[in-house]
């Protein structure tokens, strides 16, 4: 089956019939609720809610899931934190999931040097998966919320997990783009450029598994065989990227934004690089959008 699109992929994780088990960090506003719902109702989670107890268990939708909901005492969201953290620790969960607590707070638990979940030489990055209208496949593009500008070894990494979810995709070798304003290296005015030359020997070296590399290309050139033909250019990627790792986290936020405002493309972002998945919505983010966050954690 070709995944093509998210229905695609919750078709996926229906067919495998495994729950993963999602620790929620006081999911007490009303889309956490709703996204846990729905992914209950395709049963590809169990879900264990850290604090807010009292609050949650008044929606009445969740006794209908009881079977696959626990519930775990916390003092506050702070400390809600800590122990869905120490559950993905001791194996005891498979994600992680924020819900109403602040993003420093969360991330101050999953970076803990003694007591969080980032392991030693890990990069903590996050990957956004898209799906366009109009647009015929998937993409995953990076960072829009964690690493203002990445280095070399942060960008590495990051090709290495947009490869990665690919491959759990089922994707044999995913074709990702080094993203700039232009098809040329500046290492002048933008100095991350001259670094992509060893990214892709890296990749063709096959340290990132299967998979081709290429830039810079500007994303039109990086996703669109038109794009590359009109402005006579050859890449091995044939306009047909499945990956963009972007610069830095300016243009990841504009790119997020410009998507999902003026297009309203579907949207699914998870951390990587931690001991587990954790998903990491914004306040603005839709139930949907954070229910496709639960389904790309869950592959």
């Amino acid at each position: 089956m070709s995944i093509t699109t998210f229905n695609h992929l919750v078709e996926l994780l229906v067919r495998r019939g495994q729950r993963r088990r999602l620790a929620v960090v006081n999911g007490i506003d009303d889309h956490t609720q709703r996204a846990v719902e729905m992914a209950l109702d395709e049963g590809i989670v169990n879900i264990i809610f850290v604090g807010g107890k009292k609050i949650i268990s008044r929606n009445q939708a969740m006794a209908h899931y009881h079977s696959h909901i626990e519930y775990v005492p916390a003092d506050n969201p702070d400390d809600a934190a800590r122990r869905a953290v120490a559950l993905c620790r001791e194996g005891k969960a498979d994600m992680l999931m924020k819900g109403r607590i602040n993003t420093d707070n969360l991330l101050r638990a999953v970076l803990n040097k003694e007591t969080g979940m980032l392991p030693k030489g890990n990069v903590l990055t996050q990957i956004t998966m898209t799906e366009v209208p109009g647009f015929d496949r998937l993409l995953i593009f990076t960072d829009s919320a964690v690493i203002p500008f990445p280095t070399q070894e942060q960008r590495v990494a990051q090709v290495r997990y947009v490869v990665n979810a690919w491959h759990f995709m089922g994707v044999e070798e995913p074709r990702i783009a080094l993203i700039h304003c232009s098809e040329k290296v500046d290492e002048r005015h933008f100095p991350y450029t001259a670094g992509y030359k060893d990214i892709i020997a890296m990749a063709q070296r096959g340290e990132f598994g299967k998979c081709i590399v290429d830039g810079p290309l500007d994303i039109g050139t990086a996703v669109s065989p038109q794009a590359l033909a009109t402005k006579g250019l050859s890449s091995p990627l044939e306009g047909r990227a499945d990956g963009l790792i972007l610069p830095n986290i300016e243009v990841g936020n504009v790119l997020h934004k410009t998507l999902s405002t003026f297009i309203h493309a579907r949207m699914a972002s998870v951390l990587q690089g931690a001991m587990t998945p954790v998903v990491l919505p914004s306040r603005g983010d839709s139930a949907e959008s954070k229910f496709l966050s639960i389904a790309l954690a869950a592959l």
